[in-house]
């Protein structure tokens, strides 16, 4: 059995790992990744909007992986129009960058729940072999993060160099051309962000199992010495 130091810390990073599990599976699975404002082009153009009336003119977006939800303004009222990347709208954006963020971000999973397997096993035994130690430990972390951070990396690259948000907004728009205003990246992304940091907790906290601390030593009783002048009494 391990020590109760190393059984705390392997705890400890076993809740970090299955941690990190959930806020990728949250990231995935939410709507938030971006949010915007979208002006309706046409429709200010065809009253020729000044200034204070531009604010009728411009609606709100949000996307994550999978769908999301535009409301437009273009003169009509406000309509709102529910988004799903897939099957369809995937065809026209960068499809292979997207399949990219999502592909790595499973792997990313996959390394986590790997990891998360390997602590609950230092936890409750002691390791022979170095791979089910501390340095498989950083490896799957290590692999987890950097998968993370590429599929991070990718919708970065989508979103800023491929105008994502531009193509998902202008999405089966036939009579109307929606303009981003601004665009920012929002909760769902930055739960994805926070489990790369997850995984470098977990090598911080593997690290400190290796700490040895000072066990308490147990002072004996003293024997009572017997020298010559008792022994003559």
């Amino acid at each position: 059995m391990p020590s109760l130091w190393k059984r705390i810390t392997f705890s400890v990073a076993s809740v970090l790992c299955f941690g990190s599990v959930v806020l990728l599976v949250v990231a995935l699975s939410t709507e938030r990744w971006v949010t915007g404002r979208i002006l309706c082009k046409t429709g200010a153009e065809i009253v020729n909007a000044s200034s204070p009336e531009l604010d009728q003119f411009i609606g709100d977006i949000y996307y994550g992986l999978f769908q999301g939800e535009k409301s437009k303004k273009c003169g009509l009222g406000k309509r709102s129009t529910k988004i799903y990347i897939f099957p369809k709208l995937v065809r026209t954006l960068n499809s292979g960058l997207h399949m990219m963020v999502i592909l790595f971000l499973l792997v990313a999973i996959g390394f986590a729940l790997v990891s998360l397997s390997f602590c609950i096993y230092n936890a409750r035994k002691v390791p022979y072999q170095s791979i089910k130690g501390h340095k498989g430990l950083y490896l799957w972390n290590f692999i987890a993060a950097l998968s993370g951070a590429l599929g991070i990396l990718c919708f970065l690259a989508a979103v800023r160099q491929h105008r994502l948000t531009e193509c998902v907004a202008n999405y089966r728009e036939n009579l109307f051309v929606l303009v981003v205003l601004d665009d920012s990246l929002d909760w769902s992304f930055w739960l994805g962000v926070g489990s790369i940091a997850t995984h470098f907790a977990v090598s911080g906290v593997v690290a400190m199992s290796r700490i040895k601390l000072p066990k308490a030593e147990i002072k004996k009783p003293e024997e009572p010495t017997i020298s010559s002048l008792d022994l003559l009494y």
